[in-house]
């Protein structure tokens, strides 16, 4: 069990490398432009020179922070995300999680909290604001992405992922619920503070948000983080809507699709402003979200009766 989720982990790690080389890549031609070509051939080995570059640079304190919260919130940012995948529904002697999408909810609640804890520990009203944001930010959108959930879960009778791939043998949920996979895919970019909706990272107006008084070491472990929820998020949509044999070649093909339209939606929109994006979740996606749990438990109650 602890080998197979050090593989995991590490394959997921190795992952997030290689996510950040296609991002750069794929914005560099978006804006037509090359991505990082000078590292080796074609700049492939680029993401190792960045770790490399990050984790031996010197570490800066703020001589204001609060030092122990300003010095662990990335760390357990980084725990937390890699801790959800720990939901991946193996057949092999893994964890099981009958209870995977509640576990799920759990760890993306408490991420909240190493954000609110890096914006305030630094003692910066640049990334207290960041971090002020992407708290208000993510709560309100946890709220209709745990609705979106409920009404798959009313549906399939079940909290663990493998069930949803059971049940999507013949037909894909994407074709059932086509307005709840669009409402889930922006709920997923704001949820990971992505374009359009980074405002935790508003480079024109906050510098860099939450994160700026990080460098070195810190940063790099708040960016694996962020992109590690990428993956999981990118997984989880196929999981949900594309249900395909997860020990198939196909799934992470479209796993890495999902993950390729987070990076197209960053090189395609502009940021958001913030009231329309609270706007949008509350008065749009909450009824919305609502309705279609409404309507979910009136069909499986109106099933049941019938047999």
């Amino acid at each position: 069990m602890i080998i197979s989720s050090l593989l995991l982990i590490i394959c997921i790690l190795v992952g997030v490398a290689f996510l950040t080389l296609l991002e750069r890549k794929v914005l560099g031609y978006i804006q037509i432009r090359k991505g990082p070509n000078k590292v080796g051939l074609s700049g492939i080995p680029q993401p190792f020179c960045d770790a490399i570059k990050l984790f031996t640079k010197e570490q800066v304190y703020p001589i204001m922070s609060n030092y122990l919260s300003y010095y662990i919130s990335p760390i357990i940012a980084l725990f937390l995300s890699l801790l959800i995948w720990m939901i991946y529904p193996y057949m092999t002697n893994m964890y099981s999680f009958n209870l995977g999408l509640l576990f799920f909810l759990c760890c993306t609640s408490m991420g909240v909290y190493t954000v609110m804890a890096s914006g305030w520990s630094s003692n910066s009203n640049y990334a207290m604001l960041g971090g002020l944001r992407a708290v208000a930010q993510t709560i309100s959108y946890e709220v209709s992405m745990a609705l979106l959930l409920m009404s798959f879960i009313i549906m399939v009778g079940s909290f663990n992922l493998y069930d949803f791939e059971l049940y999507q043998k013949n037909i894909w949920f994407m074709f059932l619920s086509m307005p709840l996979m669009f409402m889930w895919l922006s709920t997923s970019l704001a949820e990971t503070n992505r374009t359009p909706f980074d405002f935790a990272e508003g480079e024109s107006e906050l510098v860099s948000g939450f994160n700026v008084e990080y460098s070195s070491a810190g940063f790099a472990l708040i960016f694996l983080a962020e992109y590690a929820s990428i993956l999981f998020m990118s997984m989880l949509f196929s999981v949900l809507f594309l249900g395909s044999n997860l020990f198939s070649i196909l799934f992470f093909f479209k796993l890495v699709f999902i993950s390729f339209m987070f990076i197209w939606v960053r090189g395609t929109l502009p940021r958001y402003r913030y009231d329309k994006l609270m706007y949008l979740c509350w008065k749009s996606y909450l009824p919305v979200s609502l309705n279609y749990l409404i309507f979910f438990i009136g069909m499986k109650i109106y099933f049941y009766s019938m047999m």
